[in-house]
């Protein structure tokens, strides 16, 4: 990944929706004081999914969503709204009453919150409609329009410096904002490309290959891309000439290659949770799993049994998540697999105990489980 700077501390997609939460949920108690909230700036490379995290917050509690892009804003109208004759006694001419009111852009939120204002890449815009917006960010208003009740600000931006075109933000602006720097991080970018749908062979290559994503062609966004196109091709090595050729068109060649193979080394097909939790036997899964956990040369492929867990996880944490008769002793047989290394089996266990989901936790309990956790961990 290229070196940009950063501001403020660095969170990945998982770590930063939690923080939102008690920003927001703070914002509401100042609020209730007669006080202004703080707006966030998130700030991260291109591709990584800020302006998607954003959204699915708030599409995900049922909150309003209104979007903005201050860079297509060529003048403060547009910030503003347009400047209309209000004439307190119409019909009578040269009366002297008429005065200018404003009617406010569409884009302006008029429902009362909770909600979430979108400023997206807000270094983007001119200097001169920053300029405008620094009102905003420090009242939630401008002369000519407020936020209404329980309404949120967020930003997004890119990194100052040579890679990106932006306009720099002086410490007065700067400082009317909380600030993170989101980080790419494979676990949590499976956890949602999971929830969202995406192909399960593209996850299971992210995170085999997790240090392909280089924040330059490779992104989040640019992968996700890739996904879409290759998802109805059901054998991609049968495939594969054509299947380079989409990954080239919006890939780096180092990730195309990455991706072949991949392909060619049949680790498209990792095994699925539902292969292991529905199996009527650890035969019909154990010696594909045996395949995997072990490397050309003899080695364990930890990376790969690393792989299979996170996707049991996020199969078994999953809202979607229908727990049947025999997938807890489907899931005992899989971790007393003794390829998995104790501190991935470990791993896997306290997450699970961790989660809120009390199908996932049904899963640990288990006489056998409890036995080899006391003898190995």
């Amino acid at each position: 990944m290229q070196h940009t700077p950063t501001q403020g501390p660095k969170l990945d997609a998982v770590s930063l929706n939690q923080v939102l939460t008690h920003i927001f949920q703070r914002n509401d108690e100042v609020a209730s004081h007669g006080r202004r909230g703080t707006p966030v700036c998130i700030w991260g490379t291109h591709g990584l999914g800020k302006t998607e995290i954003v959204k699915d917050f708030a599409t995900s509690r049922g909150w309003h969503f209104a979007y903005c892009a201050p860079a297509q804003f060529e003048e403060m109208g547009d910030l503003h709204g347009i400047p209309t004759i209000h004439d307190r006694t119409p019909g009578e001419s040269n009366s002297g009453d008429e005065y200018t009111v404003f009617a406010p852009p569409e884009w302006v939120p008029t429902a009362k919150g909770p909600g979430i204002l979108l400023l997206d890449d807000i270094n983007r815009a001119d200097d001169r409609i920053l300029r405008g917006i620094m009102q905003l960010l420090q009242n939630f208003e401008m002369f000519s329009w407020q936020l209404p009740e329980q309404w949120q600000i967020v930003a997004t931006a890119n990194p100052e410096g040579g890679d990106y075109s932006v306009t720099p933000m002086d410490d007065a602006m700067l400082t009317r904002m909380l600030h993170f720097t989101l980080t790419f991080d494979a676990k949590a970018w499976a956890k949602w490309a999971t929830k969202a749908g995406v192909d399960p062979r593209g996850i299971a290559f992210v995170l085999n290959y997790p240090e392909t994503v280089t924040g330059k062609r490779t992104t989040p966004r640019t992968l996700v891309h890739f996904f879409e196109q290759i998802q109805g091709i059901k054998n991609l090595k049968a495939e594969v000439a054509l299947v380079a050729t989409l990954a080239a068109a919006c890939l780096d060649e180092t990730t195309v290659a990455a991706f072949v193979t991949f392909i060619n080394d049949e680790l498209a097909e990792l095994l699925h949770p539902e292969d292991i939790l529905n199996a009527k036997s650890p035969k019909d899964w154990q010696k594909r799993f045996g395949e995997l956990a072990k490397g050309k040369n003899g080695g364990k492929r930890v990376d790969r049994i690393s792989a299979i867990c996170t996707r049991l996880f996020l199969y078994v944490t999953a809202e979607t998540y229908c727990e049947q008769a025999d997938h807890s002793n489907n899931f005992v047989e899989f971790l007393m697999q003794e390829s998995i290394p104790n501190d991935l089996r470990g791993s896997l266990m306290m997450d699970l105990r961790r989660h809120d989901s009390a199908a996932a936790k049904n899963l640990l309990k288990n006489k056998k489980l409890a036995k080899l956790l006391f003898e190995k961990l």
